[in-house]
Order: C-alpha cells, then structure tokens, then sequence
C-alpha cells in the first residue's frame, strides 16, 4: 500500500508539480491511519527523492530556474523550522483542521486561476472546410 501510495503521488507530482504533501499527508491519515503530525513529518521525508528526481527530469527540457528555486529553498528554511514549532505545539485535531483548511484554499485558489484563464482565453472558431 505504501508503495502504491509512492507511485501515485509521483505521477501526480510530474504531472501536475504538486509537492507531495497534498497527496502524502491526506493518503498517510485518512487510508493508513497516521496522525497528522507524524504524516507531515513524513511527508516532508518522502519528497527529498521526489523533489530530487522531479526536477533533474525538469531540468533536462530547460524549465527549472536554478537561481529561483535556490533563493526559495534557503528563505524557506526559517519557514519550516518555525512552521515546524507551532505544528508541534498543536493538537492533532487542530493541525488536522488547519491543513484541511489549507487544500481547500489551494484548490480555491487554482479553480479561480482556471476559470480566469478561460476567461481570457480567445475562443477558437472552427475552421470551414
């Protein structure tokens, strides 16, 4: 089930560039079980391979931004350590509503960034024969 849960979350996160967590922490609490803190914790483990391999593939086509994915990893280093010191001081049940909070602002906030490109987006006339 664990590797089955790696496969998945891999194809999600080279195909649409999603980090782990969206997929990892809810499969790791809701499918094996986990407590929120502990399937954090691993997911932040279990997306070093992912991250490592994701963007070396990236790379080769000529799409990461080494310069920006540099300046973003090491500002988000005080992030995570702080992130990390409050999620430790909640209880399970508030991290678990916290994060649930957090996916439906993300998928909010991707939805509407569709909708508007669709928005904006010219329509297409068929070509006539």
């Amino acid at each position: 089930m664990i590797a089955a849960l790696g496969v998945f979350a891999g194809v999600i996160s080279g195909l649409f560039g999603v980090g782990g967590g969206i997929i990892f922490v809810p499969a790791l609490t809701l499918i094996l079980g986990r407590h929120q803190l502990q399937a954090e914790a691993t997911s932040l483990a279990a997306i070093v391979p992912v991250a490592i391999v994701g963007s070396w593939r990236q790379h080769r086509e000529g799409l990461v931004r080494w310069k920006t994915a540099a300046i973003i990893g090491v500002a988000s280093i005080g992030g995570v350590l702080a992130g990390a010191e409050v999620a430790t001081s909640l209880s399970n049940k508030a991290l678990e509503r916290a994060f649930g909070i957090f996916l439906v602002a993300a998928s909010i906030q991707l939805g509407w960034k569709a909708w508007r490109a669709r928005e904006a987006a010219p329509v297409a006339e068929p070509e006539l024969p």
